[in-house]
């Protein structure tokens, strides 16, 4: 089955899970996509069974809180940002529960996390206006950028270079074999008037990169040239927060949640929008992605869903 408008519009909800009594900050699939784990600010971290359609366990950070969730590589465990007592980024294994490792560094708290697709490096940017480079199998920091604002920073598909969103104008690539000789790209964009960026992705393809922001406008650029590409807008954030919007797997649609409760999609390339769905979501949408390996939407409020195309259409 080939993802088109047709079949984006059909699209509706299958499963709806109420685990959390509070929002729902972060989600994020497994690279195998059978699994999804999800963090909220009612300090819970949920894995849930893609296949089965079930919640497969919850588990705890009361102490500690937790925030901006991803899988490493395997499915057994998880890094995530800190919200109480301090700004360490922890190293969860999830079978049994226990911390692997702590990396201390940041001063304030954490805003972006990105796992490399390909190896055990991380980043990680905080409102102390510092990029850091990790690896999974060291406390230590691996290298210190200042990046003179609150940065958003994500990995490229290769996991060869980086892209850091400083001050909500300025995009710059890194390449990961030599980031301490700074960026070898820099775009300049037109600084938001209204909102800051939020979150910043490549496409799966890595040709385009998608900005995210706490306002109602999401920006697609050029990953090569820094070009604007298109600006997606009629969905509603009225309260300010940071709805992420995420890519297809073909890099040919963008899905964005709303504070209004639903879910907007657009057609990446030509710009228009493809649907808007109704997923009955009581509050703000602010996490929004697509299965990695299976035709299926994930979103969330306080509550969970997973969305599937209407086959009978």
């Amino acid at each position: 089955m080939k993802l088109v408008d047709q079949v984006v519009q059909t699209f509706r909800v299958a499963k709806l899970f109420r685990d959390n009594n509070e929002r729902v900050n972060n989600i994020d699939f497994s690279p195998s996509g059978d699994l999804l784990l999800t963090s909220s600010d009612d300090d819970q971290i949920v894995i849930y069974d893609c296949e089965k359609g079930t919640s497969k366990r919850t588990l705890n950070s009361k102490k500690y809180g937790v925030d901006l969730i991803h899988f490493t590589h395997g499915k057994n465990s998880a890094i995530y940002a800190s919200t109480k007592i301090d700004d360490t980024i922890r190293y969860l294994s999830l079978h049994d529960n226990k911390f692997i490792r702590y990396f201390h560094g940041h001063t304030k708290r954490v805003g972006t996390l990105s796992m490399s697709p390909i190896d055990d490096t991380f980043i990680s940017g905080s409102a102390d206006k510092t990029l850091r480079l990790w690896d999974l199998r060291s406390p230590n920091c691996q290298g210190t950028m200042h990046a003179g604002g609150r940065p958003v920073a994500a990995f490229d598909p290769e996991g060869l270079i980086f892209a850091a969103g400083i001050n909500s104008e300025t995009v710059k690539l890194y390449d990961l074999r030599s980031f301490f000789k700074g960026p070898f790209s820099t775009f300049e964009l037109n600084q938001e008037k209204e909102c800051d960026w939020t979150g910043l992705k490549f496409s799966p393809d890595g040709k385009t990169i998608l900005v995210s922001t706490n306002g109602s406008v999401i920006r697609l650029v050029d990953a090569f040239a820094g070009t604007p590409l298109k600006t997606f807008t009629g969905h509603m954030n009225n309260k300010g927060i940071p709805l992420e919007a995420s890519f297809s797997p073909d890099s040919q649609f963008v899905f964005s949640g709303s504070t209004d409760g639903h879910v907007h999609v657009w057609n990446a390339e030509k710009g228009y929008k493809v649907a808007t769905l109704n997923g009955d979501h009581t509050g703000p949408v602010q996490c929004i992605q697509f299965n990695p390996k299976y035709m299926m939407l994930a979103s969330a409020c306080s509550h969970m869903s997973f969305w599937l195309p209407a086959l009978d259409q």
